[in-house]
């Protein structure tokens, strides 16, 4: 067993040229929680098992942004179901990295470095990245690398564009040179700006994007249809809406309003409280996704929801009751880029993937606190949440999410 620290991570590539395996061993923190507390691979690869269309025969996938919330739990899911991953990401500090190196140590220690193997560094440094491809020649790749967030883009934009663009761009091309017969991408509900629509749909015009991130995820679709026009890749563009869920990340909303009201913290409300999001439980993205990669169809456009929005005032009170805790409420001006609704037509996806989303967003938040419970509060820290009582008659206050689609 060996220590888990970037330099045993790092790919270069001589390295990759030299055959050499990136990682064969990772020391697993249990500063995150023991692995009974998050997401089993029985659980991300269940609601796909029965489905007959799949691929059978186990894939070599690439997958980008590995390390964060929705790439480590797709890793899982393809892990679990027999395929092998190689992993690639830079594990920026937009959150913790912590909490990615955490996944990355779960899945090599839990799948093997054989099977698992995990290069670190950027998707836009053209010759790493050409060395991964060169070395292992993925036929299979999903793309969840990119630089999220709504308002940091707009204080800095230009990091999105090279992340973004640049990088989706990057893999693209080499997708074309090695012969990629799959290629799923993580878009997002952003690019939908501020419809007043009550259902958002793959044929809405979405060319008023409100924010750098939103107008990036849009650019990706648009070169992504320019490469299957041009060479005839298959390529899915995934539009998430507002992914939450065990081993979530600490930027989302769902993350810091359960922080905050478990530890007794004030949180912040952006606007009148009138906002909404169609909130998608992990297990269910992470099914769409599998889907996608194994239906190649062309290019498509799929929206992943669950097709029914929360209102903040529900949210909280679902939080609150699991909890155990009232929550603490400041009042905010409402923040640039924000929208005030989202709710995923998925009529599409069903049609073509099977997708069918399964976890309520009661269950749902139900399972992310006790995720969080297990993994960020002490024993005492439970016993004390528990014993508060929560008026579950009273009505909560309605509170804006600083919400990354």
């Amino acid at each position: 067993m060996v220590g888990f620290d970037s330099s045993m991570l790092t790919a270069s590539l001589s390295a990759v040229s030299n055959n050499s395996d990136p990682i064969e061993d990772v020391y697993v923190s249990d500063s995150m929680g023991s692995e009974d507390s998050i997401c089993t691979p029985d659980t991300l690869s269940e609601a796909g098992d029965d489905d007959a269309g799949m691929f059978e025969d186990p894939k070599l996938v690439l997958v980008t942004g590995g390390a964060g919330f929705v790439g480590s739990s797709v890793a899982d899911a393809l892990l679990a179901r027999g395929d092998d991953v190689i992993i690639v990401d830079e594990v920026n500090d937009y959150y913790d990295t912590t909490i990615k190196r955490s996944n990355l140590a779960s899945l090599v220690s839990r799948y093997g470095s054989e099977r698992c193997k995990v290069y670190e560094g950027d998707i836009c440094d053209v010759p790493f990245i050409t060395a991964i491809f060169e070395e292992h020649k993925p036929e299979w790749i999903v793309h969840m690398a990119a630089r999220a967030g709504v308002r940091p883009s707009i204080q800095d934009p230009f990091i999105y564009v090279h992340s973004n663009i640049e990088g989706t761009t990057r893999l693209l091309e080499l997708a074309r040179q090695h012969g990629c017969k799959s290629f799923a991408f993580a878009s997002s509900s952003s690019v939908y700006g501020g419809s007043d629509k009550s259902l958002f749909s793959e044929t809405d015009l979405v060319d008023h994007p409100v924010s750098p991130y939103a107008a990036s995820k849009k650019a990706c679709e648009l070169l992504a249809h320019t490469y299957h026009h041009l060479y005839n890749l298959n390529i899915a563009a995934l539009r998430f809406f507002t992914v939450y869920g065990p081993r979530g990340r600490p930027d989302m909303a769902p993350f810091k309003f359960i922080d905050a009201v478990a530890r007794g913290r004030e949180m912040q409300q952006f606007g009148d409280g009138s906002t909404s999001r169609d909130y998608t439980y992990i297990t269910d993205i992470v099914d769409g996704v599998l889907r996608a990669l194994d239906t190649p169809l062309g290019y498509q456009i799929y929206n992943l929801g669950r097709g029914e929005p929360t209102r903040l005032s529900r949210f909280i009170n679902l939080v609150e009751a699991n909890v155990g805790r009232k929550a603490i409420i400041r009042v905010c001006p409402e923040q640039p880029g924000d929208v005030p609704r989202t709710c995923a037509d998925i009529s599409k996806a069903r049609r073509l993937l099977g997708y069918d989303p399964k976890v309520s967003f009661e269950d749902g938040i139900a399972a992310t606190v006790a995720w969080y419970k297990a993994t960020y509060m002490q024993p005492q820290q439970q016993t004390d949440a528990a014993a508060t009582k929560v008026a579950a008659a009273a009505p909560a206050a309605s509170v804006s999410a600083n919400m990354v689609m």
